[in-house]
């Protein structure tokens, strides 16, 4: 397998950015804009000011914030200084919040104003694993609290004389779980190197502007800002998603890329303003966490200037692909080839390799790859598979095929796979039908407990103005037999993640407890 060129760690990268790049903007926000010389020096306080805490290598500084400069300098400075930076959801429960922070050990823990009541709750009972003045108000002032602008400003603003291995801790991204505790995704330093390197071939570098407008707390988001920043270029920073927003940034500030989720693209293409902004300055759009559906690929590539990519993976890393929408436009079905230095395959529930063209779940492995879920062992071993040569595979839960040109077709989540009458059923197949109907704007397919059938598939969708009795008569007369659908709900909007992805067990725990008799 193919390894990447010698790693520069990121302390390095920043280093000579800041140096070359010293008179340039670094960040910008609605607010204003922090030049690059700023940015660095602020970067090296953060990390001066968690050493002289006694914040220790590889120790955790969690940190609870919207995308706001204040939480970007937060996160690149505890990496600066030799931490594990760890981005918490603003989603999230402050009982999973909690969880968290303890399931880290966090020894900072950094928090906005509008999130404080999240953690008030059980902030007593965390405050033994914190350093002393631990406790690091971003922008706020209250009685135990650091304030950030005061405790940075007493900082140094010298480089730490510190370089991380390649084994060190970057970050713990913790997985979008709905319910429990999510999952701590323990990233090294050289997978990071890795990516930032990778990148590099959609132009993510010196002389891009990327816009942010996804969480910090969100791998898909870092996937693009790290190497960005890393190697000197520009950060539009969106606190939060607005789509008359973005479009105003993107015209203001001349972005050339953004990595945006699906549902963000077709927010974008529905809004009036879309065709009258100025967007010829892009070069590369970049979409992941979700497929992204194969007409909204072709609207992208229609009205909206510079080049489209797909990327699919996972956040533990291993599996990935990607597809340039513009090199394939007869591939939009498909969610690309293995990325460079990827190995990917195809396995049964036996664990045994499938050929071409055949149906499993999709397992991978590539030079950036997780360390694991922290002080999670046994799950991090359920993730893997060995090949018949030994080799370490990570599952990727996803269910899919390779076509005969090598391009993956994605078909469902192994755990939301219908089991109807000792068939499997596909949700994807079944939701592109649906799509193709002219009214229907949005649609996810869930399987419902069946007496008669054990499981059977259940449409809901986002379709004014149709009724859905006469939609499940227009889907079914198109679908094979074995796929019929039972039910369709009309809905407002599905129920989606802070990074687009469809709730599907809300769907099915809400149908299920409205009655799932209203389906044989």
């Amino acid at each position: 397998m193919p390894e990447f060129s010698e790693r520069v760690p990121i302390q390095t990268l920043l280093a000579h950015s800041a140096a070359r790049r010293a008179d340039a903007p670094a960040v910008h926000t609605v607010d204003g804009t922090v030049g690059w010389t700023e940015f660095y020096r602020d970067l090296c306080r953060v990390a001066n000011g968690l050493r002289a805490l006694g914040l220790e290598r590889n120790e955790t500084v969690a940190t609870l914030d919207y995308s706001t400069p204040a939480h970007l300098e937060l996160y690149l400075g505890t990496v600066l200084g030799g931490g594990i930076a760890v981005p918490l959801s603003a989603m999230a429960t402050s009982e999973q919040l909690h969880a968290m922070v303890r399931d880290c050990g966090a020894r900072v823990l950094a928090v906005s104003r509008a999130m404080l009541p999240q953690v008030e709750p059980w902030l007593d009972g965390v405050r033994p694993q914190l350093l002393a003045g631990g406790l690091i108000a971003i922008d706020f002032q209250a009685p135990g609290w650091t304030p950030l602008k005061d405790w940075v400003a007493a900082q140094t603003d010298t480089a730490p004389a510190l370089v991380s291995a390649a084994d060190d801790g970057f970050n713990i991204i913790y997985s979008s779980g709905t319910t429990g505790t999510p999952k701590g995704i323990l990233h090294a330093h050289h997978m990071r190197d890795v990516q930032i390197q990778r990148l590099s071939d959609f132009g993510l570098g010196e002389d891009a502007i990327t816009l942010v407008s996804t969480p910090l707390y969100s791998n898909t988001t870092l996937v693009a800002l790290l190497p960005t920043i890393a190697q000197g270029g520009q950060l539009v920073l969106m606190d939060k998603f607005n789509e008359a927003q973005f479009l105003e940034l993107a015209e203001r500030h001349r972005v050339t890329h953004a990595m945006l989720v699906p549902v963000q693209y077709q927010r974008l293409l529905d809004h009036p303003d879309f065709d009258r902004r100025d967007l010829s300055s892009f070069r590369m759009k970049l979409c992941t966490s979700a497929p992204l559906r194969q007409q909204v690929k072709r609207a992208v590539l229609d009205r909206w200037p510079g080049g489209l990519c797909e990327i699919y993976g996972l956040t533990e890393g291993g599996v990935s692909t990607t597809l340039n929408c513009t090199e394939f436009p007869d591939k939009l079905h498909t969610v690309g080839r293995p990325a460079e230095g990827v190995d990917l395959r195809i396995i049964d529930e036996e664990g045994r390799e499938l050929p071409q063209g055949e149906v499993g779940e999709v397992v991978g492995r590539s030079s950036a790859m997780m360390v694991g879920y922290y002080g999670r062992a046994d799950l991090t071993e359920a993730m893997y598979w060995h090949s018949p040569e030994g080799e370490l595979f990570y599952r990727s839960g996803d269910m899919g095929r390779l076509d005969a040109d090598g391009f993956l077709e994605l078909l469902d989540r192994k755990k939301d796979m219908i089991i109807s009458g000792g068939f499997n059923i596909y949700a994807t197949d079944l939701e592109q039908v649906l799509l193709t109907h002219p009214k229907v704007r949005d649609a996810a397919v869930v399987g419902i407990p069946s007496r008669r059938w054990g499981e059977t598939p259940v449409a809901f969708v986002v379709a004014p103005g149709l009724k859905p009795d006469a939609l499940r008569q227009w889907a079914n007369e198109r679908l094979g037999k074995g796929q019929r659908i039972a039910a369709v709900e009309a809905m407002d909007e599905l129920p989606r993640s802070a990074i687009g992805k469809i709730l599907k067990r809300e769907l099915r725990d809400a149908f299920v407890a409205g009655g799932a008799e209203r389906v044989e």
